[in-house]
């Protein structure tokens, strides 16, 4: 079975869980900072891949790290995940957990990618128009490329919307090439 698939499931099961107990953002906002964490420390992430550890052991580092800090029900799910020896998967169940997350509350992500970086009121008006078009909630991330020239791309899903210059260019070349000048 492949990772993703596992992940996939543990995943789901987390959130049902924590819809049953009616805490749903709570657990996604921790697990939003187990990512961080786990991202942030290459040490963390090799130990709880390391097979030469027990399950208990990994559970021990992850208590230490977490406890206190994090609903009870995602300390639960890791004392599952260690004892069945999926501790290495954690980062992979956490980001398909948001992914699942986001599905449950209706939220997309998108990208505008832009020549500079665009202004907060610039990102917001460009959210908001996305949201009334997909009549959903958006997640807005901007990136800069500077061989845009001006103007932007917004990919939301597998839709682009190429308002650039350089994308203009690239167009009118291909018009004029096809044209034989």
């Amino acid at each position: 079975m492949s990772i993703f698939t596992v992940a996939s499931r543990y995943a789901k099961s987390l959130i049902e869980l924590s819809k049953e107990q009616g805490n749903l953002d709570i657990v996604k906002t921790d697990i939003d900072g187990v990512i961080a964490v786990l991202k942030s420390n290459t040490e963390l992430q090799a130990v709880l891949k390391n097979p030469i550890l027990s399950g208990d052991k990994k559970l021990n580092v992850l208590n230490a790290l977490f406890g206190g800090k994090v609903n009870p029900l995602i300390l639960s799910f890791f004392g599952i995940l260690a004892k069945k020896g999926r501790a290495a998967i954690i980062l992979d169940i956490a980001l398909e957990f948001v992914r699942e997350y986001n599905e449950v509350k209706g939220i997309v992500k998108a990208t505008v990618t832009s020549a500079s970086s665009l202004s907060d009121a610039n990102l917001s008006a460009l959210q908001t128009q996305i949201a009334e078009q997909i009549k959903a909630q958006v997640i807005l991330k901007n990136v800069v490329d500077p061989s845009l020239i001006g103007g932007f791309v917004v990919r939301v899903g597998d839709r682009q919307i190429d308002a650039s210059i350089a994308g203009k260019l690239n167009k009118l070349e291909k018009h004029f090439a096809n044209q034989g000048v």
